[in-house]
Order: C-alpha cells, then structure tokens, then sequence
C-alpha cells in the first residue's frame, strides 16, 4: 500500500464522527491484512545439516569469547580450574542442546521454551517465561553484546587506558539503533549482513588459534606450570565462573527456534547439536590457551580487552587486525540475536500472552518491526546504568531459572504426556543431571554471596503473576479499549499486519 493511497484514505474520513472513523481505521487494517497474502511465500523446510552446525557455531561465537575469560579466570583464580570451567560448559551446554533436540522433535512449534512449558505445566509458567524474556534476557542479552562490541571498537584508541564509559555506552548504543534499522527494514540486508560477519568472526578465531598453536609449539608453556595454584573455589566461585563462560555459549538452543525449518529434523536436529557444540568447546578452550601462552594470570586480568592484549604481543604491527575483526563478530553476535527477535513474541501474541501489535510483520518488507524495535527500545535502556559482568550475571540468574524449569519438563511429560511421539529419545539421566545442575546454578550464588539484585530479579519475574492475572486470565476490558486504537494506528502508521494473516 503507498502513501498516497493511505493519504486519500486519511482524507475520506476527515470530519466524520468518531465511531465512522473508528471503523474505517478498522478497514484499512483488514486491508493491510489482505494485501499481505500476496508478499509472503510459502514456508517450506530449507535449512540442512551444514547450514545446521554453522548456525550454532555463528550464534553460540560472538562476544562472549572476548568478553568472559577475564570473569572466569577472576572467579576461580587459576589457569588449570578456569580452562576446566571452560570444557565443563561445552558439555552442559551439549548436554542441555540434546535436551532440547528431544523438545524440539516431540513438540514442533515454533518459540524456543515457551511452547514445551505450556505444554508440560500450562499458561502461567509459559507467560512468566515469555514476560522475562521480553522485558529482561532478550533486551539485556542484546545490550551485552553491543557493549562488547563498543569495548573493543574504542579500545585502539585509548591506549594504555580504559575507554571513558560514556564512549562505550554512547557506541554501544549507537550500534543498537544501526542494528535495529537494518532488521526492521530488510530480512535479506539482515542476512547478508550476517554472513558477512559470520566469515569474520571465523578469521579471528582461526587467528588467535593457529597463533597460540605457533607459540605453544615455540616452547612458550611457563604460564601452564602449576596451573591450579592459588585457585579460589568455592560453590559461589564455581556457579559465578559458571555464569561467565555459560554466557559465552548462550545460544545452544537456537535451532529449536526453527525445528520447522530443518530439513529432516529428527537426524540433522541432533547431528548439528553433537558436532557443533563439541566443535565451538574445541574453539574456546584452545583461545584460552593461546591467551595464556602470551600473558600471565595477573597480566589477562588487568587488560581492558583481553583479545587486543593478545593482538599488541602476537600480531604487531598487524595488531588492529584483532579488534576490528572482534568487534565484526561481536556486532555479528548482535545483529543474529536481533533477527530472530520475533519469533517468541509471534508465538506469545498467538497464545494471548503478549500485546498484538509485537507479533505483527511488516507488509511490504517482511520482517517483525514493532518487535524488534521494542527490543532496541528496552536494550538500550539497559545499557544507561548496566556494566557487562552485572548483567551478565543477572541474565545467567534470569535466564537458567528457565532452562531448567524448561528440562524440568522433558522429564515431566516422559511421564504425563506418555502418547507424545519421541523421534529423538535420550537416556533420562541426562536432564535430570542439567536440571540438577539448573538448581545448583540458580541456588549457589543466593546462598553463598546474597545480593539484593537476586531478589529483584526474582521479585520481577513473579510480577509477571499480577499482569498475568489482571490482564490475561481476567482479561480486563478498559486495557483493551485502549491498547485496540493504539495498536490500529501503529498498524497504519508500520504498516504491519498479524503473523498468522500472513502465513495463511
């Protein structure tokens, strides 16, 4: 639709009484709606085995390598118990992927975790689910990484000093609002763009390994003698380290975001999961290591940017190589997670759960711009007062209460949903052992070192009862009278129509 078809039919209702005019906006939504039928192709499965195990490893490579060894190695104290951590996290985060395969295969819906727990406990754990992630892991995930991406793109020009916060947080920012545009306007531009990324991100990592490779080979192998002495652990020290390095692999189960577009599911499902995963665990313990051949404990822990540390004693003069490649897989990090930004609200606003007016797409350009600006909107407000390893441990506080609630189901439905078909079956002791681990996670950190910050996250997400209850279950009639033009105007104004109009 034009604008100056909109405009003639602005003009048409100028003067006419309110209810005239309520409905003629009425109209030019269905319109909207209509002509949507015709932009859309068919959905049809087009992602394959190879294509499979490079959207793990693109979505899971991204800032947290660059981001997190300086917080593991901080919580545990040593070299040898902090490439431990490293290793474990690659296996809990296979281990919880598999998990998942399962989920995925038995259940083919689209939205991550929000239909496997409607499905196993009902709406109200599903809305809480929804809730945080729309408001809280989603928003704040997204700001970390742009947060990154703004550390190591500042970097190289403040040497020998900490870029001032207010450079980091205005280029961190900035880089959502690019981010968010490129989404909003164009699914192919988006895609493109990650590719692109995609490819550099892969150069820096094959830099830093093959490097530590030639240094280890060299001899350089004295900062590895005695590696667990002076090692902190603890419960508090471990579940901390854990969160750092889980949030470098945040991402292990983005393919059961789009089960329905895997070519045979129930073999490349879990084929993609037991090679990627292994693949990037592989990659991160082998960076840290070469990380450790060029500097000491104390050394990695008083850099600023770990990667370009690395870069000033290993590439130079080549060194601004390293952060300008980091801050391409970083930025790449966050242009992936902003692509897939629709999908749980889609779902969500399918279910009643969430306001309409996130889950529609755009008509002429296809992609879910109210959503994925909302998601800029809030992300940015977490930049203001956020640091990285705050939010980083709040959103791994945040974000494990469900994977483990979410594995909690796997074992639930093996009993109460015993006609569901299960393609991929796995030994049970497995999510019992990630839901386990799930508990000690969330619990560890709130027992042996209590913060506030804890409460209110907790206190948060228990919120989402009262919206739940108020405009869900009651479904309140004066919320909805006013939610109804607002959304009609935002609908013109977009120009976006309801998913499910779309798809028919």
């Amino acid at each position: 639709m034009g604008e100056e078809s909109l405009r003639k039919r602005k003009g048409e209702h100028n003067g006419k009484e309110d209810g005239q005019s309520f409905q003629s906006q009425e109209h030019q939504t269905m319109n909207l709606q209509k002509e949507a039928n015709f932009f859309l192709p068919p959905f049809s499965p087009c992602v394959g085995l190879i294509s499979g195990i490079c959207m793990i490893v693109g979505t899971i490579i991204g800032s947290g390598i660059f981001v997190s060894p300086k917080s593991v190695l901080a919580n545990v104290g040593a070299v040898g118990p902090c490439l431990t951590i490293w290793a474990a996290c690659g296996i809990l985060a296979t281990l919880g992927a598999l998990c998942f395969a399962e989920l995925g295969t038995m259940i083919t819906k689209s939205g991550g975790e929000y239909p496997y727990l409607m499905e196993a406990f009902g709406p109200i754990p599903a809305f809480l689910f929804s809730w945080t992630s729309l408001l809280v892991t989603k928003p704040s995930s997204f700001a970390i990484i742009c947060l990154s991406f703004a550390e190591y793109a500042s970097a190289p020009f403040y040497p020998g000093c900490n870029p001032p916060q207010v450079v980091i947080k205005c280029l961190a920012a900035a880089a959502i609002v690019v981010i968010t545009i490129v989404n909003s306007l164009s699914v192919k531009l988006g895609s493109y763009l990650q590719n692109f990324l995609t490819a550099a991100k892969m150069i820096i990592v094959t830099i830093i390994i093959v490097s530590g490779i030639v240094l280890l080979a060299q001899g350089k192998t004295e900062n590895f003698t005695d590696s667990f002495k002076d090692s902190k652990i603890s419960v508090s020290s471990i579940s901390l380290a854990f969160y750092n390095g889980l949030w470098a692999y945040d991402g292990w189960n983005q393919l059961n975001y789009i089960t329905e577009e895997l070519k045979n599911p129930y073999r490349n499902l879990p084929l993609s999961i037991i090679i990627g995963i292994p693949l990037v665990t592989v990659c991160y313990v082998l960076i840290n290591i070469s990380y450790f051949t060029v500097m000491t404990s104390t050394e990695l822990l008083q850099s600023q940017a770990v990667a370009v540390t690395f870069g000033d004693r290993v590439l130079y003069p080549a060194s601004w190589i390293v952060p300008l490649f980091v801050a391409f897989s970083t930025i790449g990090s966050a242009n992936g997670t902003c692509f897939t930004a629709g999908r749980l609200v889609y779902v969500a606003g399918r279910e009643g759960h969430m306001l309409k007016v996130l889950s529609y797409i755009s008509v002429k350009r296809l992609t879910p711009a109210p959503a994925i600006m909302f998601y800029g909107a809030i992300a940015i407000i977490y930049i203001i007062p956020g640091d990285i390893n705050t939010l980083i441990n709040y959103f791994s506080f945040a974000v494990w209460i469900f994977y483990g609630l979410t594995i909690l189901a796997l074992i639930v439905m093996r009993f109460t949903r015993k006609e569901l078909k299960r393609p991929i079956r796995i030994p049970i002791i497995i999510p019992v052992i990630v839901t386990l681990v799930s508990i000690l996670l969330v619990l560890a950190p709130i027992i042996s070192a209590p913060e506030l910050a804890y409460l209110y996250c907790v206190l948060f997400i228990l919120s989402g009862l009262i919206v739940y209850v108020l405009f869900v279950h009651l479904k309140f009639n004066w919320p909805q009278k006013i939610s109804k033009p607002i959304t009609m105007y935002l609908q013109m104004l977009l120009e976006v129509v309801p998913a499910e109009e779309v798809t028919e």
